[in-house]
């Protein structure tokens, strides 16, 4: 999923990951995405967020959400001016990307989280 309020970025970022083989769904806002998120987390394998989005939920929020119900859910946030705060936000299995980027590293940085998998559980 790809949560991003700039249309420009949205689009930008939608052909990077089709281009890349992945079949992106787009929410223009954080409300949207979680909204489409609890509705049918199976569907969702990552999420690549803008961390200032308008609307009441940035992205850190967005991220917190998600990891309420999957604590290493996938994240890949992007920003061009929130970078200094990554680190802050207790983000495991992410990355962050600074704008501009190259779509080529955003596929790489997708593949790369979801090619890490997440780590073993016991069985219930």
């Amino acid at each position: 999923m790809v949560v991003e309020d700039d249309p420009e970025i949205q689009a930008l970022i939608d052909e990077a990951l089709c281009d890349g083989g992945y079949e992106p769904a787009l929410a223009a806002s954080g409300e949207e995405a979680v909204t489409l998120l609890w509705g049918d987390r199976r569907r969702y394998r990552a999420v690549v967020t803008d961390i200032t989005l308008k609307g009441n939920m940035d992205g850190w929020e967005v991220a917190r959400r998600i990891r309420e119900v999957d604590p290493v859910f996938p994240i890949i946030y992007i920003t061009g001016a929130a970078a200094d705060e990554w680190s802050s936000q207790g983000v495991p299995n992410s990355i962050l990307m600074t704008k501009p980027f190259a779509p080529a590293q955003l596929v790489t940085a997708v593949s790369q989280l979801l090619n890490a998998g997440s780590p073993p559980t016991a069985p219930t």
